[in-house]
């Protein structure tokens, strides 16, 4: 077997933790936002929603390069996988400078595009934390591209110690810019870029230094290769896309919650954070699912990739159920941590309630599953699934359950559950009946 139980903890461990410490970031952001008033707790929630389809994005092209590099360690070509990982940093730079320099130049216009018209004070909020966290985007792809890489060879340390290090910058930048110089959603915006630069330029040491299993230390390691960038894009595509278009349709359905007030946004975004905590197990195993089917698709051991499959997606939905059980019981507490006003508390109390009941049953199903069948090469039918999926039952639902039924928030996230249903069936049935491992490895 290439992998050992020690091996797959090794890998998936560190994962977790990575995971927590980068969900930290976010919560302790809006912790901080909240000092600011509930305005602005509706204001950088609309934009975590854009920033999110960018980040998505970035993490599609991410996983693109992954799985290449993972299918080539499988297959024993060095010389490969590290020409690889250069394009890897080189397409997500490319990308990342592009959407930074579009939202900064068109920060409110994009606002107002997707969200209407939203409360001035909601908006002005939307454009200051919008500008400053897009500068943050190139820096943030120099970082997630790093990651890959090393997740790729199985070592998810590095990724651990800088989102560590990472937090700790933005937790000194909240004291000063927010709690000493009150500077608000501005310091807010401000401690996550400057955590961002920091994280890409130690990614950037380990990924240069003498010592990395993938060293890219030259600029020739860095010039386009239009076949391997081809093969990166196979797979980043059709995930840049499915991706795009499930937050792009996550932004259909926040715009419906815009209609519903502000105690309504600001209730929505908070659920949203809260419950990232809960999806990290199962989360994690989907980012390990990448590296250790790549490597047995690579080295054409189909059967321990099947294997490997059962297993994680068993331990994924064991992690879910410790984290969504104890999320139940502290439901009513964690949405009173962010200066929420009563009624905005109760709709995040019934949603997360609800939300943890339901995800223990097609969560893992929905969104670990899937990253087996894209490691394998499977990226096609993964995006079909998700992106109908997302326009037909989430958007749909969303609108009759949440408007056209009047049940509110509640609704809207009665819709979600709908899509993740019918995730769950189709990745279920793509797994059982084995055509997503009759996929050819991407190396040949």
């Amino acid at each position: 077997m290439i992998f050992s139980n020690k091996d797959l903890k090794k890998l998936i461990i560190p994962l977790m933790g990575e995971q927590v410490l980068s969900l930290t970031v976010g919560f302790v952001d809006q912790l901080m936002v909240s000092q600011a008033g509930e305005a602005a707790v509706a204001g950088v929630a609309l934009v975590d929603n854009i920033n999110r389809l960018i980040i998505q994005i970035m993490a599609a092209l991410a996983t693109g390069g992954a799985v290449i590099c993972s299918q080539y360690i499988g297959a024993g070509n060095e010389k490969r996988t590290k020409k690889a990982a250069g394009q890897l940093e080189t397409v997500l730079l490319i990308f990342a400078l592009i959407m930074m320099g579009i939202s900064v130049i068109f920060a409110r216009p994009v606002l107002s595009g997707i969200f209407g018209n939203t409360e001035a004070a909601i908006m002005n909020f939307a454009v200051l934390y919008f500008t400053v966290t897009a500068i943050s985007y190139p820096f943030l792809g120099i970082y997630n591209a790093g990651a890959a890489i090393f997740r790729s060879v199985g070592n998810s340390k590095i990724s651990l110690y800088i989102s560590l290090v990472m937090n700790i910058v933005n937790v000194i930048g909240n004291a000063i810019f927010v709690l000493s110089f009150h500077w608000g959603v501005f310091g807010v915006a401000l401690s996550t870029l400057l955590s961002r630069v920091v994280g890409s330029a130690i990614m950037s040491y380990f990924i240069m230094r003498e010592k990395s299993p993938i060293r890219l230390n030259k600029l020739s390691d860095y010039l386009p290769n239009f076949s391997l960038i081809k093969k990166i894009l196979f797979i980043g595509i059709p995930s840049g896309i499915e991706n795009g278009m499930f937050q792009i349709g996550k932004l259909m359905v926040v715009r419906m919650v815009t209609t519903l007030g502000q105690a309504a946004i600001a209730a929505n975004s908070i659920s949203y954070t809260i419950i990232d905590f809960a999806n990290i197990p199962a989360s994690s195993m989907g980012l390990a699912l990448i590296t250790v089917v790549g490597q047995c698709i690579g080295a054409g051991r189909k059967d321990e990739a099947k294997h490997y499959v059962k297993k994680i997606l068993l331990w994924a939905y064991i992690g879910d159920w410790i984290c969504n059980i104890t999320l139940f019981f502290l439901g009513h507490y964690i949405p009173t941590w962010f200066n929420l006003s009563p009624e905005a508390v109760d709709i995040a109390t019934v949603v997360l309630r609800a939300f943890n009941i339901t995800s223990l049953f097609i969560w893992p199903l929905s969104f670990t599953m899937p990253n087996a069948l894209r490691a394998a090469g499977d990226v096609h039918y993964t995006m079909i699934v998700s992106i109908l999926s997302m326009w037909i039952f989430r958007v749909g639902s969303s609108y009759i359950f949440g408007l056209v039924l009047g049940f509110g928030v509640l609704g809207v996230w009665i819709g979600m559950f709908i899509d993740w249903g019918c995730r769950s069936l189709f990745f279920g049935i793509r797994f059982l009946n084995g055509k997503w491992i009759q996929k050819e490895a991407l190396t040949n």
